[in-house]
């Protein structure tokens, strides 16, 4: 039997007669100014021996998921030396879902952090940005994440660990996009 000719006329007709299904592009985050993925002195932490100038990045992120309510974005870095922690260097929750970006140097600013939005506690002990500061000599990875969330808000204040804010979003995150960024402090 020949099939050459009938293959190509059965396969045009059943992409014909199927459903057509659209890919949506994915949600994705970024930290705009870095050159090659590089955090700069710009956004170095400024104690604990480190002398950057502590300036919050401006983050971007498009493509946000449908339903998406609000979202955090967090700086997270997993290689600091905690017992397999990580250290949370800057969280921010409420944001609105037509936001697509933090402006740079608006940790700190309530005029330049989008309306509705909170810092909450990084493990520096305070809730602003704390730039990146790892021991002499190691390079690190921040990997920075924007979560699309269910709900308009989260019942979070200034004062809420990056514990509870994990806490809060249990169970309401319905997409996430991450960026890594990278750090490597020199020997002094």
């Amino acid at each position: 039997m020949k099939l050459n000719g009938l293959l190509p006329a059965f396969c045009t007709a059943l992409l014909a007669t199927g459903p057509v299904i659209a890919v949506a592009d994915s949600f994705t985050v970024k930290v705009d100014g870095l050159k090659r993925g590089q955090f700069g002195n710009e956004q170095v932490y400024g104690r604990f021996g480190c002398h950057g100038e502590n300036v919050s990045p401006r983050i971007s992120w498009s493509h946000v998921p449908a339903g998406t309510k609000s979202i955090v974005i967090t700086i997270h870095d997993p290689d600091a030396p905690t017992g397999g922690l990580g250290w949370t260097h800057w969280q921010v929750a409420n944001i609105p879902p037509s936001q697509r970006s933090i402006e740079k140097g608006a940790s700190g600013n309530a005029r330049v952090l989008p309306t509705g939005a909170i810092e909450t506690l990084t493990d520096f002990g305070g809730s602003a940005y704390g730039g990146p500061c790892p021991p002499q000599g190691e390079s690190h990875r921040y990997i920075v994440t924007a979560s699309a969330l269910a709900v308009a808000s989260l019942d979070v204040k200034a004062d809420s660990s990056p514990a509870l804010v994990a806490y809060q979003m249990h169970g309401k995150v319905i997409g996430q996009a991450r960026y890594v960024a990278h750090y490597h402090r020199s020997a002094e």
